[in-house]
C-alpha cells in the first residue's frame, strides 16, 4: 500500500507542478499581451480560472495524502495512545464518507450533467465536464489515501 501511495503522490506532484507552470506561462502571456502589445488575449482569464480550479482541488487530494491539511488536535493530544488511534479511525471514516458523498457522487453527477447538456466554456470552447472532472478524481485520491491511513494504522 505504501508503494502505491508514493506513486500516487508522485503523479499528483507532477500534475500540480505542470498546472502551476502552465498557469504562470498563461498569466505571463496575459500581462505581456495586455501591457506590451496593448491587445489582451481573450482566452487567458478563462484558462487561468480553470487551471486554478484544478490546482486547488487536486492540491486538496495531495495534502490529504501527505497529511498536511489543517487539523485541530486539542482533543487528541489529551487522549492516550489507544484512544487516539480509535479517534483517528473515526475521523478517517467520516472523511471517507463525506468525500464519497460530496466529491465522488456529487462531482460525478456534475460531470455527467455537464456532459449530457453539452456545456462548453465561453472563450476556450472546451467541454465543461473536463473542468469538473477534477472533483471526482480528487475524491477518489482522498478516499484511497484515507483507506490506506485506516489500514496502515491498525493496532
Amino acid at each position: 500500500m505504501k508503494g502505491m501511495q508514493n506513486k500516487l503522490n508522485r503523479i499528483l506532484e507532477i500534475i500540480l507542478i505542470a498546472l502551476l507552470g502552465i498557469m504562470v506561462l498563461n498569466v505571463s502571456w496575459q500581462v505581456f499581451s495586455r501591457y506590451i502589445l496593448a491587445n489582451p488575449s481573450s482566452f487567458t482569464d478563462e484558462l487561468a480560472r480553470y487551471l486554478m480550479i484544478w490546482l486547488g482541488v487536486m492540491g486538496t487530494a495531495y495534502v490529504s495524502g501527505k497529511r498536511l491539511h489543517v487539523a485541530i488536535d486539542i482533543l487528541p493530544s489529551q487522549l492516550n495512545s489507544s484512544r487516539q488511534k480509535a479517534m483517528q479511525k473515526v475521523i478517517f471514516s467520516i472523511i471517507i464518507l463525506a468525500t464519497v458523498l460530496i466529491f465522488i457522487i456529487g462531482g460525478s453527477r456534475l460531470v455527467y450533467l455537464s456532459y449530457v447538456l453539452g456545456q462548453k466554456s465561453a472563450a476556450l470552447q472546451i467541454p465543461l465536464y473536463l473542468v469538473y472532472m477534477c472533483v471526482p478524481l480528487s475524491g477518489a485520491c482522498i478516499v484511497f489515501y484515507k483507506f490506506c491511513d485506516l489500514t496502515l494504522n491498525k493496532s
